[in-house]
């Protein structure tokens, strides 16, 4: 009886612990819902205004008594990203004018049924092919060409169905040049979380190669491999931001400051690269047991704090001039150490004082200058 007793017993408390999990669950899962919803509200709201708005237009102010096509133009549009907007604008227009002029000349020479169904719909979607379309304009073209031969519609239906797309593609750009301010902030913010993460890699590196953690280096290591899709994140982020304030009058006095963030993407990419050569490095030395100099914890520490501290700056410029004279420091301080033993050493070595420089460019130092704050070692182990 004891064992079924104690199997019960460890049922009831698996029970007991079951529900406040699911509850914990079920609460973080809706927040994440909300929290979604927040950061869509907006372009929600400018989908919904923007349709409405074009649909009144051709409705009331052109007089046609079907514009179905005007607000999905403008739901279309604005769903793409917004340095993409003014080009899709016109893919849209394009594509509705070669589906809605194939479909009307065929309907009247050819009549409808499910032959002429097939061979509108190929010929409209060729046609757009072979004026250099994509994806987005010949599928326009295919879809028009559908419901011009479907839906048989009068005597100059077709020209309101084009000026309609024309229409939403207008009142989208229109909208979109009230743009919200997370799209400015963004780029900032994305800089930020790919520098607090290379310095946590870094932190976590110099903890593995102090206590020789196999555990620690490997998820440094994995970590550093997947930063790089925080760079996409940022470079995505970046194009946004500059889009934003090059085509929106109302955003335009953030161009400086949004310029500066999408300068850092290329030096970041290096540091970046040069990271995750430099962690892989350590891994394997501690994987091999192989002997590394007992100053490299403190040196990957302090290259973390200069990491930190750009990534401080970009909110508080004050930060800066504390980054540019920890990683100046260092500069100097991976000059005059000896050379080390070992081919993982010298890496490691070399690696740090490439990372160094490609750091110091986020500060705003140029590559010149940052190579002249890592002075040249007498055994010719330098930055690239």
């Amino acid at each position: 009886m004891d064992p079924v007793r104690l199997t019960l017993e460890q049922l009831r408390e698996l029970r007991d612990d079951i529900a406040p999990r699911a509850a914990r669950r079920s609460k973080a899962s809706v927040r994440r819902r909300l929290e979604r919803w927040r950061d869509r509200a907006f372009f929600i709201a400018q989908c919904a205004l923007a349709a409405s708005t074009a649909w009144a237009i051709a409705r009331y102010a052109l007089g046609h008594k079907q514009p179905f096509f005007a607000p999905v133009a403008a739901m279309v549009c604005l769903g793409f990203s917004f340095g993409q907007r003014l080009r899709r604008v016109a893919e849209v227009m394009v594509g509705v004018a070669v589906g809605v002029g194939v479909g009307d000349l065929f309907v009247r020479a050819f009549g409808t049924g499910v032959f002429q169904l097939v061979i509108v719909i190929a010929l409209a979607m060729s046609i757009a092919v072979l004026l250099g379309a994509g994806t987005l304009m010949t599928t326009q073209a295919g879809v028009q060409a559908a419901i011009v031969t479907t839906l048989l519609p009068t005597d100059g239906a077709a020209f309101n169905r084009w000026l309609d797309a024309a229409l939403g593609g207008v009142v989208a750009l229109a909208a979109a040049t009230i743009a919200p301010a997370t799209a400015i902030r963004r780029p900032r913010q994305q800089a930020t979380s790919v520098l607090n993460e290379l310095s946590a890699i870094l932190i976590e590196t110099a903890d593995g190669l102090r206590l020789d953690d196999h555990d620690a280096v490997t998820d440094a290591l994995r970590r550093a491999r997947e930063s790089e899709r925080l760079l996409d994140n940022l470079r995505s982020a970046a194009a946004e931001g500059v889009a934003v304030v090059r085509l929106s009058p109302f955003r335009r006095r953030h161009r400086g400051r949004v310029q500066e963030i999408a300068d850092l993407v290329i030096p970041l990419d290096r540091a970046i690269r040069n990271i995750r050569v430099l962690v892989r490095r350590v891994a394997v030395s501690v994987w091999r047991d192989e002997r590394m100099p007992d100053e490299y914890p403190m040196l990957l520490d302090r290259l973390a704090d200069g990491t930190r501290l750009i990534a401080e700056s970009l909110f508080e410029p004050a930060a800066d001039v504390a980054a540019h004279r920890v990683l100046g420091e260092l500069g100097r301080r991976t000059a005059v150490l000896p050379t080390p033993p070992g081919l993982s050493a010298v890496v490691v070595l070399g690696q740090m004082r490439s990372v160094i420089v490609d750091l110091l460019e986020l500060t705003g130092t140029s590559y010149d200058e940052a190579r002249e704050m890592v002075p040249l070692r007498p055994d010719g182990l330098d930055e690239k």
